[in-house]
């Protein structure tokens, strides 16, 4: 993991086995099957759960900075805490956790690569217990409203050279065909299509198949011919924001290009847009 831009973004499951139960380390899973956590989970973590804990109801936004700390202080996390995130499907969800702490200024966290199913498929010890978790004070001091983009933004890049726009949906999507993925539909848009000028990169492309993270040569191959690059800013979108966090992860954290930002907006929004332009 030494070869990524950032080693300290992902642990492996080695790591874990000898540092789950240590002070100051929390493990939270994050998973798109919200039943997942209760089938069986690592020993002493806790579950998120990303249609109730990782947004606002009933506007469409992400928490807020109260709803963030009363979210950890009653996870147990601090401060100081050093928080492992995983979960299912390739850490999709998982990654769009990262994205939230790395917005409020958390960088005590890191992904475990290859999320559950690497854990399961290593032997990691799985458990239905739930875990009793003395609850913390949690404050947050800083954000960083760089890291995330609104669609002015993604308007900027349109026509403009000097900026990468990132769609990873589904080709079906990013064609139009579809309005959402096959099995998620319920958050879909008025129109199909892309934003003008994106390149199609669907996010699953940065993993392998036993999801861990391709190595930082094959990635840097993947998203390089796509246009990306250091000396340009980025922009990642997807359908709601989650699987656009995952490749924001993989373009800010493992190959290090330093200004990404993730829309989390996406397609529910700009493809409802009135007058918004789209392509097919």
């Amino acid at each position: 993991m030494a070869t990524y831009a950032n080693p300290n973004a992902l642990v492996d499951v080695d790591w874990v086995k000898a540092h789950a139960s240590d002070p100051g380390v929390r493990l939270v899973e994050v998973d798109v099957d919200t039943t997942a956590f209760d089938s069986g989970h690592i020993p002493g973590s806790i579950g998120w759960n990303w249609q109730v804990d990782l947004q606002q109801r009933p506007a469409r936004d992400i928490p807020d900075q109260h709803e963030w700390e009363a979210l950890l202080s009653r996870s147990g996390i601090g401060p100081d805490t050093t928080v492992i995130l995983y979960g299912d499907n390739h850490n999709w969800f998982a990654a769009f956790a990262y994205w939230l702490f790395k917005y409020y200024g958390h960088d005590k966290v890191a992904l475990l690569d290859g999320g559950r199913a690497k854990w399961i498929a290593d032997g990691g010890e799985t458990t239905t217990d739930i875990a009793t978790i003395a609850p913390a004070t949690y404050t947050v001091t800083t954000t960083r409203p760089e890291l995330r983009a609104y669609r002015d933004d993604v308007q900027a890049t349109i026509g403009n050279d000097g900026a990468v726009l990132i769609d990873v949906r589904s080709p079906g999507e990013y064609s139009g065909q579809l309005l959402a993925p096959e099995n998620l539909p319920q958050e879909g848009a008025q129109r199909g299509g892309h934003v003008p000028g994106a390149q199609n990169v669907p996010w699953a492309t940065a993993v392998d198949t036993d999801s861990t993270f391709k190595s930082v040569s094959e990635l840097t191959s993947i998203y390089g011919e796509k246009g990306v690059s250091q000396d340009k800013p980025a922009i990642a979108y997807c359908r709601i924001g989650e699987r656009s966090a995952h490749t924001w992860f993989v373009l800010t954290e493992l190959i290090g290009v330093p200004d990404v930002r993730n829309y989390d907006g996406s397609w529910t929004e700009w493809g409802s847009l009135i007058g918004a332009p789209i392509e097919k």
